[in-house]
């Protein structure tokens, strides 16, 4: 299945071919969606545990249309990256990590997102249960952005 993936023709433009529109736009994409995914992220994760406590968890729904995007970007040039190296990665430990982290990091944002939406306009203490999944998804992130960023330097 792994070869199979590999050999289909975007895998080899991607893998083979000098353009810019092909390997550095997709890998260039992919950064700036995880820079948007995790970024926004981390800014509500921060809040959740305390940075800016004066401003209303309200005022942070936006991030969930923010964190969508990126993760919907993310996912699309992921596999693309994912398809040219698919024999690679495929069995690579840093890659099966990085995969797992960004699973339970984006689990993490269901109950957050619950907790933020029904927050209300008033001042709300967070929950010692929310302040734990904010430290669980900034873990979580940190350690598949660099699992991801060894790939690179740990599987040749």
């Amino acid at each position: 299945m792994l070869d199979w993936l590999e050999s289909i023709s975007i895998a080899v433009w991607l893998r083979e071919s000098p353009s810019i529109w092909a390997n550095p736009t997709v890998l260039t994409l992919h950064t700036t969606g995880m820079g948007v995914l995790v970024g926004a992220s981390w800014l509500l994760d921060l809040r959740l545990l305390g940075v800016g406590r004066t401003t209303p968890l309200p005022a942070f729904r936006w991030v969930f249309t923010a964190v969508a995007l990126g993760l919907m970007l993310n996912l699309v040039t992921g596999v693309l990256l994912f398809l040219k190296n698919a024999t690679t990665w495929g069995t690579a430990i840093p890659f099966l990590i990085k995969m797992s982290l960004v699973v339970a990091s984006a689990a993490t944002l269901i109950p957050i997102r619950t907790y933020v939406m029904n927050s209300g306009d008033s001042q709300v203490e967070v929950n010692g249960t929310t302040r734990l999944l904010a430290m669980v998804s900034i873990v979580c992130w940190t350690g598949a952005v660099t699992a991801g960023r060894l790939l690179a330097y740990l599987v040749p």
